[in-house]
């Protein structure tokens, strides 16, 4: 397979932690922005929701700064090089820094909303709660 032929998935097939979508999607309808602060560096960035999907299912699609007035509901999207994460136990799309987010002619006449994936409660385990520590460390005697 060369490097131009990407596989698409839908939305209706996408699971928490996958990277590399490629997807086709409608905008359903696009929320206000809001002002976060980075962790990193405590730098202000504009962030928007956005609800997508085609006839499979529905998403919320993280939108950030220069991406939030590019699109609007009705428009048509693709996705490159986007990856699934968890925020707050809700399944979000993201585009990232890798991705791309182009706006394409394709139609897609119905987008499923009663399978709504970002509705969905998902419960993050990380190892940390788990009964006690994988590695325990050994005391020198």
């Amino acid at each position: 397979m060369d490097k131009n032929s990407a596989v698409y998935v839908k939305v209706g097939d996408l699971k928490p932690g996958f990277v590399n979508v490629n997807t086709i999607v409608k905008v359903v309808n696009v929320g206000l922005s809001r002002v976060i602060f980075s962790r990193r560096d405590r730098s202000e960035h504009q962030i928007a929701d956005a609800l997508v999907g085609d006839e499979t299912g529905s998403i919320i699609l993280t939108l950030w700064e220069k991406q939030i007035g590019k699109i609007k509901a009705g428009d048509t999207l693709e996705i490159k090089n986007g990856y699934t994460s968890l925020f707050r136990g809700s399944i979000r799309l993201n585009v990232g820094g890798r991705g791309t987010l182009e706006k394409v002619d394709k139609e897609i006449e119905n987008v499923n909303l009663k399978n709504n994936l970002s509705e969905e409660t998902h419960i993050e385990t990380p190892w940390v709660a788990s009964e006690g520590r994988p590695f325990r460390k050994r005391r020198r005697r």
